[in-house]
């Protein structure tokens, strides 16, 4: 009887996991199209980027609604204001690529993101190895990332701005296996938190490269 229970809360575990893992991927697919959308309205339609204090208000009060309610019908909603408000920093910055004839460098780190999401997915989805030791360096990375990042405002250094790409690549890919592994173990049962988790990376692994792929084009 014991053995039988244990069987079945497996089993049902297996399908909790399957079900998270599903409806994320499912979510996230509707987000980075929407995002896309909105990225090629902003585009079109030649909107001013937001400047750097909305959108550091913007992404992280949406972030925060979104993950209050995450356990809502409202954590979609906001999913997708946060997701559409991206998209729509993503214009202005996509422009300005395109205006100095780097539609290209596009292309490339449109290409890259891809690869590396799919390379970090399939290995944390398939490998045994515990990767819960990323969380660690997840969080000295993010502290020596803000350092940078605020060193950077006074001393504009170009090579300290694509220093600080480099290391959001490498943040983001680790964010990328921490997460994915996270929930296939069954620590991340939240599809809405694991999406928005998911597309943030996607988000600054793509504006990464899309800097330093731009710096590696450039004439200058």
């Amino acid at each position: 009887m014991n053995d039988r229970i244990v069987r079945s809360n497996g089993y049902e575990g297996v399908l909790s996991t399957n079900k998270v893992l599903r409806n994320t991927y499912f979510l996230l697919s509707m987000t980075l199209l929407w995002s896309a959308v909105v990225a090629g309205v902003s585009m079109a339609m030649n909107l001013p980027y937001p400047g750097f204090i909305i959108t550091l208000v913007g992404f992280y009060g949406l972030l925060f609604l979104t993950e209050k309610n995450r356990n809502n019908g409202l954590g979609l909603v906001f999913t997708f204001l946060l997701t559409g408000f991206m998209g729509y920093t993503l214009g202005p910055i996509l422009n300005s690529y395109v205006s100095a004839g780097l539609g290209d460098t596009i292309v490339l780190a449109l290409g890259g993101t891809a690869v590396t999401f799919m390379a970090c997915s399939a290995y944390a989805l398939t490998t045994k190895r515990d990767l819960s030791f990323l969380g660690g360096m997840l969080l000295a990375g993010f502290i020596a990332i803000v350092v940078a990042m605020v060193a950077n405002i006074f001393l504009q250094m170009p090579m300290l701005s694509l220093a600080i790409s480099a290391m959001f690549v490498l943040f983001s890919s680790a964010a990328i296996l921490l997460t994915t592994q996270s929930i296939v173990r069954g620590g991340e049962t939240n599809y809405i938190s694991a999406t928005v988790t998911l597309y943030v990376s996607i988000y600054n692994l793509f504006v990464s490269l899309l800097q330093i792929l731009g710096v590696m084009g450039s004439d200058d």
